[in-house]
């Protein structure tokens, strides 16, 4: 049974939500947030991101920038632009991304699920990254971006929900990346408790992105708990800050692939030895896999089509039938040595909402030597693989519209 329980949020006034709402911290470079930040001294980035109020010099993970965060989050309840509400509520977020809209219920989840395994994942967390979200929830005090959770769809959840948006909005805006943003509170008690019975009933949760802050979640508990002599198990840090989209609303882009270098080969070499485990066919234009074990190949000015051998492809194991899988066992390790893509250097991650244009610009620009566009992990592959508490290949999975930072802080004290 999944745990979900209501909370106070910290959130904007109406006439301010635009200006503070702000893409989530890990999607750019201390340079971007900055620049995303100039001139509004409301952007939520001070909090998510308080480097930018600091020397340039400052290391990103020094106690002076999570001081610096929590300073922020003080200046911005001082001035209101955040305040609390004064009853537990759920909320209802919805996004619209072109014909993509995906609405979800914004909630506390429970630790103990997490680390019980009610919340299932599906990536491991680097040690480095988990520790910088830790002091920063602490030094904070509040767990100030939500986590992106998928559940098995719930007629009756989602009869309630739509419910609840045939009223009026809270916000409605559209961000300047294009996306609307829609938020409506629940502070109906009965509604509250049905929803909450109803999530009794379903099994299991699933983190579709944010992996670091779940575990970080887990482990603030803990320095919590252990500095707490009192502490009986309801307190506010047994929980943290999710919205729970239903597995039918979810759109999941692909994790594309760019390559330094060719590993010490020609091109020709190169090509020659790609054809052992899949089948090339040149294309005149941007290869967009059409489906599983499909790949494009952008190298030296040219779009190849990519099919994998059935040679290389094992069907019956989760994990290895993925396409990341065969990508990275069949020619990223093999031919590229490549062999750790969570910590080697020459190999970068992109996003899919950036497109083929993305991987052309990178590899023309001389830094980059190959890319690969991939096909879509499933949603039906993540629940199969998380289920079997298997673990995915690191950057599998690209969630998009990603959901957007300072609409909702849930507060820890």
């Amino acid at each position: 049974m999944a745990v979900i329980k209501p909370f106070r949020a910290l959130r904007p006034p109406k006439e301010l939500v635009e200006k503070v709402s702000a893409l989530p911290y890990d999607v750019m470079n201390v340079e971007e947030a900055c620049a995303m930040a100039v001139g509004n001294p409301n952007s939520f980035l001070h909090i998510s991101r308080p480097e930018i109020d600091l020397p340039a010099e400052v290391d990103p993970h020094d106690e002076s920038v999570y001081a610096q965060g929590r300073l922020n989050l003080g200046d911005f309840i001082r001035r209101g632009i955040l305040s609390q509400d004064r009853h537990d509520c759920f909320y209802v977020y919805r996004q619209q991304m072109g014909t993509i809209s995906q609405t979800g219920l914004v909630v506390c989840a429970s630790v103990d699920d997490y680390q019980s395994g009610v919340i299932k994942k599906h990536e491991h967390t680097r040690a480095d990254k988990e520790e910088d979200r830790v002091k920063h929830i602490d030094y904070l005090d509040a767990n100030d971006e939500p986590v992106f959770y998928l559940s098995r769809s719930c007629a009756e959840v989602e009869e309630i929900i739509e419910g609840v948006t045939n009223g009026p909005p809270e916000y409605d805006f559209i961000s300047n990346d294009g996306v609307g943003h829609t938020a409506w509170v629940i502070s109906d008690q009965t509604l509250i408790d049905r929803l909450t019975d109803l999530f009794t009933a379903i099994p299991k949760l699933y983190v579709a992105d944010g992996h670091h802050r779940s575990a970080a979640a887990g482990r603030v508990r803990e320095l919590r708990r252990e500095k707490n002599p009192g502490h009986t198990g309801h307190e506010e840090y047994n929980s943290f800050l999710t919205v729970i989209f239903p597995e039918n609303q979810l759109n999941i882009m692909p994790y594309n692939r760019v390559v330094t270098d060719l590993n010490g080969r020609t091109i020709a070499e190169f090509i020659t030895q790609v054809g052992g485990g899949f089948e090339i066919l040149p294309s005149p234009t941007p290869v967009i896999p059409a489906d599983r074990h499909h790949f494009g190949m952008y190298l030296d000015g040219r779009w190849y089509h990519l099919h994998a051998r059935p040679s290389i492809i094992n069907e019956k194991d989760t994990v290895s039938r993925l396409d990341v899988s065969i990508l990275q066992n069949s020619l990223l390790s093999p031919l590229l040595g490549i062999h750790n893509p969570r910590t080697d250097q020459r190999i970068h991650f992109v996003g899919g909402i950036r497109g083929n244009e993305e991987l052309i610009k990178l590899v023309d620009s001389g830094k980059f030597a190959v890319a690969f566009a991939l096909h879509p992990t499933s949603i039906n592959e993540l629940i199969e693989l998380a289920d079997q508490d298997q673990i995915m290949p690191p950057k599998s999975t690209w969630f998009e519209p990603k959901l957007r930072s300072g609409l909702f802080v849930h507060l820890l004290s």
